[in-house]
């Protein structure tokens, strides 16, 4: 047993968009394949392709903030009193 719809089309941008019904299940922001076979439109989900984090968008951002190596002179810590350490001297 086929099920049937209404659908509407809108204007978006330079383009005619189609709202799908929410009883049709299709999420938000899913990637759908459409094809025309004798007149009629066939609208098929895909698998879209996992985003992936492109680096180059983002090299060199951090250029000049600072991040030169700690000399080791400035590495030196004084000893001091921890809280629960008994062996500094309580």
């Amino acid at each position: 047993m086929t099920k049937e719809y209404l659908a509407k089309t809108f204007k978006s941008g330079n383009s005619v968009a189609l709202r799908l019904p929410k009883a049709l299940g299709v999420s938000e922001g899913a990637q759908m394949r459409v094809r025309e076979e004798a007149g009629k439109f066939i609208l098929e989900p895909t698998d879209a392709p996992k985003r992936k984090f492109n680096v180059d968008k983002v090299w060199g951002a951090g250029i000049g903030l600072g991040f030169e190596l700690i000399p080791d002179e400035d590495r030196v810590f004084e000893p001091r009193r921890l809280i629960g350490d008994e062996a500094a001297g309580a």
